[in-house]
C-alpha cells in the first residue's frame, strides 16, 4: 500500500508548503516533515479504501490505487488558493483533485470511476480529507515534524465547522451500501438514512462505558428494541460516547438517525425528516410521520440506531419510542430517573484518562501539569476540550494554563472554544439553573448552599438538621432555606429537583456530592453580594451541627463527616476549625491533626498576629501533636520556647499559662527526664489546686501526671498509691469510661506492675481492654498501648510463650497504625524479641535485635537509653544463642 499513496503524499507536501509561503506562516517544510507528512497520506489512504471495502483485498488495493492515481495527475492553478484556512485548502483540494471520479466520459464505460467504487467523488472527498486531518493532527499531538501543523489544523477545527470533515465519512458509508444493495440485486432498501453529528475527533477513557453499551445493546435479529439511556452531568460527554458508540457499529446499521430531544418540536421535526427519507410521505401521505418511523423500522432488516440526544425525561420521549423492531435506542440526558434498569452513569474522567487526553490534545508531554489540570478540572471532558482548545489557540502550555486557572478560573471558564461542542463549561448548566430558579427555588438554594462545602460527601440532612433560626441567616439564604430547615419533604423535594439535572451525585445516607465546576460556576452565577451570604449561612450550618466535646468518641463519627467541609467553608482561625484539629488529635489521628495544626498556625500568625491568645494556643496545640507523632524532645523544645510568651501576655496564673506548663513537664519526661518532669509537676500542682480547684479535670490530670513521673523517677509503689487514691474521684468527676478516666486505670494497672506485682497488673489490663477497645475502637493508640501492657505483663507473670504470641499478632498494627519506626513500634518489637528469647528462642531474639538496633541508633540515637537497652539484650542473647548451640 505504500507506493500507492506515493502521489497523495508528493500532493500534501506541495500543498502545505504551497499554503506555509502564502500565509508566511512559522512552519516550513523539511525533510523530516515530508517524510512524515507521506506516512500520514499512506495510513489516510488505507483507511479511506476500508470505507469503501471493509473487507480489504483487491478492492481496497483498487481503490488506493485510483486516489494515488488522480493525485499524480498535474494540478489544478488556483484549485484551493481562495480557501482561508488550512482546513479549508485540504479539503477544497482533496474535493477539486477528486472531482474527475464523476466524469462519466472519461473511463469509457458509461460509468465514472467513483460508481465503479460506489461512491461519489465529492463524499471520497470528504471521507479521505477528514482522514488525512485526523492523521496530521494524532501524529503531530505527540510532538515531532507534524507539530506545527496538526497546531494549525487544530486551531482551523476548533474554529470552523469541523462537520464538514466527519460528515463525509457517514455519507461516503451511506453511498457505499445503497451501492452495494443496488449491485447485489437483492431486496435490501437502497436508501441507507445516516444522520449523525460528526464522529468525536477526541476520546478518552470511555473504552469500559463503549463495552458496557455493547453488552446492552447486543441482541439477535428479531430480539426486539434494546435500549439505554446515558445519563449525567451536563458536560460529561453523554453524546460524544453515543456518537463513538454509533460510529464504530455503522458499517452493520442500516439505519443511523440523531434526534434533538430538547424541545418536542424539534423532535417532531426530526421524525418528519426521517419519515420523508424513508419514504413514508410517497406511500401514506399527510400521515403520522412518527407512527410512519416506527411502523417502517418494525419490519426494517439490517438492524437501526435512533439516538435521542439530550432527553429531559422518559415522558418526553415515551410516544416517540420505536415500539418494536430488531433495533438500538441511546438516549442521552441529564435526568438519571429512568425504567427498568435502561440509566447507565456517564461518569467524569479519573485523573489518568483526562490527563492523558490532555497531554494528546494539546501536544505538551508535562505529565505533573496534565495530572493537576486534571484534577481542577474534576475531570470533566467539556471543561478539558474546552482547557485544550484554548492552550492550541493562545499558545500557551498546559503549566501555564494551570497557573493562570488557579488566578482566574471563573474568566477561563466562559473561554476556549471546544470542538464538537456548542457550548462552554459556564453556559452548559446556564439553563438548569435558570429553571430551578424559576421553578424550584428552594432546591437552588440548596444547590448554593452544597456550592460553599467541599465537592464530596456532602452531609445534606445533618446541616439542614441544625437548630438554627433561618432568621439568622443573611436574608436571601434564610429566605429560601426557611422551608428546607423546616419540613423534611421540602428536602427530598429539593434533592429529587436537582437530580433530575445531575447536578448532585445520587443521594445514600444522607450524603450528596457535587462536581467541583458545578460549585464553582453556581458561586460565580450568584448576585452581587449574595456569594458571601451563602458561604456564611454554610459556615452558620455547619458550625451548628459540629458537636461541642471532641474527646468524646460518641462525637468522632460526626467530626469526621463534617472535616473537609469545615475546611471548605470556615476560616483556619476559627473556633470550629480548631475543634476539628483536636478531634483529629482524640481520635487518634496525629500525623493528620499536627498537619492541620500547622495550616491553623500559619493562617493565625498571618491573619491575627504572633502574639494573639488564638496564635499562641495553636503553637500549644502544634507543640503536643508533635510530641504524639514521636517527637518528644521537638514538642519539649517548642513548649519550653512558648512558655514565658504565654507569661508575658495572659499571666502567670491563667489556666492557658499553666497547661502550657503542664505539657513542657509532660514533654521533658517524655523525652527522657522522669526527675524534672515529676519536680516540675510538684511545683505545678498546688497552683492547680488553688487557681482552679482540687477536682477540676486540669487539677486532676497534674495529680495523675505527678504519680506518673514519680514512678518513672524510681519511687513505683508510690505512684501505685496516688493512683489508687486518684481514680475514684477521677471517676466520679468524669465519669467511668471517660478517657481520662481509662487512661488512670491503665496507669493503676502500669504502676501495679512496676511495684512487684506483674499477676494483678495483668489482670487490669485484662480487664480494661475490651472497655478501650468498645469506648476508642480497635486500633486507636491507647487500646493499642493497652495491648503492648496486657502483653509485657502477661510475660512478667510467668508466661513468655503467651507474651511473645501477642507482640507478634499486635506488631504489624502498630506497624500499619504508627508506621514502621515510631517508637512505639520500636518498643514492640523489643519486647517481641525479649519474649521470643524467654520463650526458648535465644538465636530468635538474637537475630531480632540486630536488625532492630541499627534502627534504634538511626532514629533515637547512639546513646538513647532504649538503644542502649537494645545493645545489651543483643550481646545477652547472643551469649545465650552461642551456649545453647554448645550444648
Amino acid at each position: 500500500m505504500v507506493f500507492v499513496a506515493d502521489d497523495l503524499g508528493t500532493w500534501l507536501v506541495s500543498l502545505m508548503a504551497d499554503a506555509g509561503r502564502r500565509r508566511v506562516t512559522t512552519w516550513a517544510l523539511g525533510t523530516e516533515q515530508q517524510r512524515a507528512l507521506r506516512q500520514a497520506a499512506t495510513a489516510a489512504v488505507a483507511l479511506t479504501a476500508a470505507d469503501l471495502a471493509p473487507g480489504g483485498g483487491e478492492q481496497a488495493e483498487h481503490a488506493a490505487m485510483v486516489i494515488s492515481q488522480v493525485f499524480g495527475a498535474p494540478a489544478v492553478e488556483g484549485q484551493a488558493a481562495g480557501q482561508a484556512t488550512l482546513l479549508e485548502e485540504l479539503q477544497a483540494g482533496a474535493a477539486g483533485k477528486l472531482a474527475v471520479l464523476d466524469d462519466a466520459e472519461l473511463t469509457g464505460t458509461g460509468q465514472s470511476s467513483a460508481s465503479l467504487l460506489g461512491t461519489s467523488g465529492a463524499a471520497l472527498a470528504a471521507a479521505l480529507a477528514a482522514h488525512l486531518v485526523r492523521e496530521i493532527m494524532v501524529r503531530g499531538s505527540r510532538g515531532g515534524p507534524l507539530e506545527p501543523l496538526a497546531s494549525q489544523l487544530n486551531h482551523d477545527v476548533t474554529h470552523l465547522q469541523g462537520d464538514r470533515i466527519e460528515g463525509g465519512l457517514a455519507a461516503l458509508a451511506a453511498e457505499v451500501r445503497a451501492a452495494q444493495a443496488r449491485g447485489s440485486g437483492s431486496a435490501a432498501v437502497a436508501v441507507r438514512p445516516v444522520r449523525l453529528r460528526p464522529r468525536p475527533a477526541f476520546l478518552a477513557g470511555r473504552e469500559g462505558l463503549l463495552a458496557d453499551l455493547e453488552t446492552r445493546l447486543a441482541g439477535d435479529g428479531g430480539s426486539g428494541v434494546r435500549m439505554v439511556a446515558l445519563c449525567g452531568l451536563g458536560g460529561t460527554g453523554k453524546t460524544s460516547v453515543a456518537l463513538e458508540y454509533g460510529y464504530r457499529h455503522l458499517a452493520g446499521l442500516g439505519l443511523a438517525w440523531q434526534f434533538p430531544a430538547e424541545e418536542p418540536t424539534e423532535l417532531a421535526a426530526g421524525f418528519g425528516v426521517l419519515a420523508a427519507e424513508l419514504g413514508a410521505a410517497d406511500r401514506q401521505a399527510g400521515g403520522d410521520p412518527v407512527a410512519q418511523v416506527h411502523g417502517l423500522l418494525a419490519d426494517r432488516p439490517g438492524g437501526w440506531l435512533l439516538i435521542f440526544d439530550n432527553a429531559p425525561d422518559a415522558a418526553a420521549v415515551a410516544d416517540v419510542l420505536p415500539p418494536a423492531g430488531d433495533g438500538q435506542v441511546i438516549i442521552t440526558t441529564r435526568n438519571p430517573d429512568w425504567p427498568g434498569g435502561q440509566a447507565v452513569e456517564v461518569p467524569v474522567l479519573d485523573t489518568g484518562a483526562a490527563a492523558g487526553f490532555l497531554q494528546d490534545r494539546t501536544g505538551d508531554r508535562d505529565q505533573a501539569a496534565a495530572g493537576e489540570l486534571a484534577g481542577e478540572l474534576g475531570g470533566l471532558p467539556l471543561a478539558l476540550e474546552q482547557a485544550a482548545a484554548y492552550i492550541n489557540a493562545a499558545g500557551r502550555d498546559l503549566a501555564g494554563y494551570l497557573a493562570l486557572y488557579r488566578d482566574r478560573r471563573a474568566d477561563l471558564l466562559d473561554r476556549g472554544s471546544p470542538a464538537g461542542y456548542d457550548k462552554r463549561v459556564t453556559t452548559t448548566w446556564s439553563l438548569s439553573f435558570t429553571q430551578l430558579r424559576q421553578d424550584a427555588p428552594a432546591a437552588a438554594g440548596l444547590l448554593s448552599l452544597l456550592a460553599c462545602c467541599a465537592p464530596d460527601a456532602i452531609p445534606y440532612r445533618l446541616l439542614l438538621q441544625a437548630a438554627i433560626p433561618a432568621g439568622s441567616l443573611a436574608p436571601e439564604a434564610g429566605t429560601v432555606l426557611a422551608p428546607l430547615l423546616a419540613d423534611a419533604l421540602a428536602v427530598d423535594d429539593a434533592v429529587a429537583a436537582l437530580r433530575r439535572y445531575s447536578l448532585i451525585s445520587s443521594p445514600a445516607g444522607g450524603l450528596v456530592s457535587v462536581h467541583r465546576l458545578v460549585q464553582a460556576i453556581t458561586v460565580a452565577q450568584l448576585p452581587a453580594g449574595q456569594a458571601e451570604d451563602w458561604q456564611q449561612a454554610a459556615a452558620a450550618l455547619i458550625t451548628a451541627v459540629l458537636p461541642g466535646d471532641p474527646q468524646q468518641p460518641a462525637t468522632w463519627p460526626v467530626f469526621a463527616a463534617l472535616l473537609p467541609h469545615v475546611l471548605a467553608a470556615l476560616p483556619l482561625t476559627s473556633e470550629p476549625a480548631h475543634r476539628t484539629a483536636a478531634y483529629l488529635g482524640h481520635s487518634g489521628n496525629y500525623t493528620a491533626a499536627r498537619d492541620l495544626q500547622l495550616q491553623i498556625l500559619t493562617a493565625s500568625q498571618h491573619d491575627l498576629g504572633p502574639e494573639h491568645p488564638d496564635t499562641l494556643t495553636a503553637r500549644a496545640n502544634l507543640a503536643y501533636l508533635t510530641g504524639e507523632v514521636g517527637n518528644p524532645a521537638e514538642a519539649r523544645d517548642q513548649y519550653a520556647a512558648l512558655l514565658p510568651i504565654r507569661e508575658r501576655v495572659s499571666g502567670a496564673e491563667h489556666p492557658d499559662t499553666l497547661t502550657a506548663r503542664g505539657n513542657l513537664a509532660y514533654w521533658t519526661g517524655q523525652a527522657g527526664d522522669a526527675a524534672g518532669a515529676r519536680d516540675q509537676y510538684a511545683v505545678l500542682l498546688p497552683i492547680r489546686e488553688r487557681v482552679s480547684g482540687a477536682e477540676h479535670p486540669d487539677t486532676l490530670t497534674a495529680r495523675a501526671n505527678l504519680a506518673r513521673w514519680s514512678g518513672e523517677a524510681g519511687d513505683a509503689a508510690g505512684a501505685r498509691d496516688q493512683f489508687a487514691v486518684l481514680l475514684p474521684v477521677i471517676e466520679r468527676v468524669s465519669g467511668a469510661e471517660h478517657p481520662d478516666t481509662l487512661t488512670d486505670r491503665g496507669n493503676l494497672a502500669a504502676w501495679t506492675g512496676e511495684a512487684g506485682d506483674a499477676a494483678g497488673a495483668r489482670d487490669q489490663y485484662a480487664a480494661l481492654l475490651p472497655v478501650r477497645e468498645r469506648v476508642s475502637g480497635a486500633e486507636h493508640p491507647s487500646t493499642l498501648t493497652t495491648r503492648a501492657n496486657l502483653a509485657y505483663l502477661t510475660g512478667a507473670a510467668g508466661d513468655p510463650a503467651g507474651a511473645r504470641d501477642q507482640y507478634a499478632a499486635l506488631l504489624p498494627i502498630l506497624e500499619q497504625v504508627s508506621g514502621a519506626e515510631h517508637p512505639d513500634t520500636l518498643t514492640a518489637r523489643g519486647n517481641l524479641a525479649r519474649w521470643t528469647g524467654q520463650a526458648g528462642d535465644p538465636a530468635g531474639a538474637r537475630d531480632q535485635y540486630a536488625a532492630l538496633l541499627p534502627i534504634l541508633e538511626r532514629v533515637l540515637g547512639a546513646e538513647h537509653p532504649d538503644t542502649l537497652t537494645a545493645r545489651s539484650n543483643l550481646a545477652y542473647w547472643t551469649g545465650q544463642a552461642d551456649n545453647h548451640t554448645d550444648r
